[in-house]
């Protein structure tokens, strides 16, 4: 799955989770591939379940590929 990093960074704001935002604005490239870069992910705390549910909820909009 593949999603945009300031995406990522406001859905995770606007959740009120401000230190895993920053983690990835400072650890994660522009476009983040899930499964390219899912170690970068579980280092700052979130993986793909997680991304899934996130997604499941609608947080992403219309960001995501598959």
């Amino acid at each position: 799955m593949k999603l945009d990093k300031q995406e990522l960074v406001r859905v995770l704001r606007t959740e009120g989770d401000n230190d895993t935002a920053d983690k990835v604005e400072r650890d994660l490239p522009d476009a983040i591939d899930t499964d390219q870069h899912g170690d970068e992910l579980a280092a700052v705390g979130l993986d793909r379940t997680q991304l899934m549910a996130k997604l499941a909820g609608g947080g992403f909009g219309t960001t995501l590929s598959p």
